[in-house]
Parts: structure tokens; C-alpha cells; sequence
């Protein structure tokens, strides 16, 4: 019988220094760059919580405005917990 030695695996660990979550879909860019997507840009400013501050009621319609402003909101709650 032939004995072949087999090399031992080093794992990698992650640096602990980096804050922050791990890259991927996930987190408070994930959540801006999906709300992006469904808006217009000049709906949107790079804060969330600053485009519900900023935001002028009357601008759309009543029912449109409604659902932009829940939409917004869901997302700005949904960053703080991700992030």
C-alpha cells in the first residue's frame, strides 16, 4: 500500500480589527441601494432620514405620498437595525 502524505490546511481567520458587518447584500447599503432602485433620484438624498425631513407634503398625490413616505421610513428603520 502507497502512502501518500496529505498537506495540512491552514485556515484563514478574519481580521478582528475591522468594524463594521462583513461585506455582501446585506446592511444599511444594501437597504439604500434597494430603495434606490425603486425610486427616482431626485426623490432621494444619500440620508434617508433627511429626505423624510426635507420632505414637502403636497408634492404628490395623497395616496402616492402615503406609500413614499411608509416606504422611506421602513427603510431608515430597517438601516438602524442593520447597521
Amino acid at each position: 500500500m502507497l502512502h501518500v502524505p496529505i498537506p495540512r490546511m491552514r485556515l484563514r481567520r478574519g481580521r478582528t480589527d475591522v468594524a463594521g458587518p462583513p461585506p455582501g447584500p446585506y446592511g444599511p447599503s444594501a437597504v439604500y441601494d434597494e430603495i434606490a432602485a425603486e425610486l427616482p433620484d431626485e426623490d432621494l438624498s444619500e440620508d434617508l432620514a433627511d429626505t423624510l425631513d426635507l420632505y414637502r407634503s403636497g408634492s404628490k398625490p395623497r395616496c402616492e405620498e402615503a406609500e413614499y413616505r411608509d416606504l422611506i421610513q421602513d427603510a431608515v428603520d430597517r438601516m438602524s437595525r442593520e447597521g
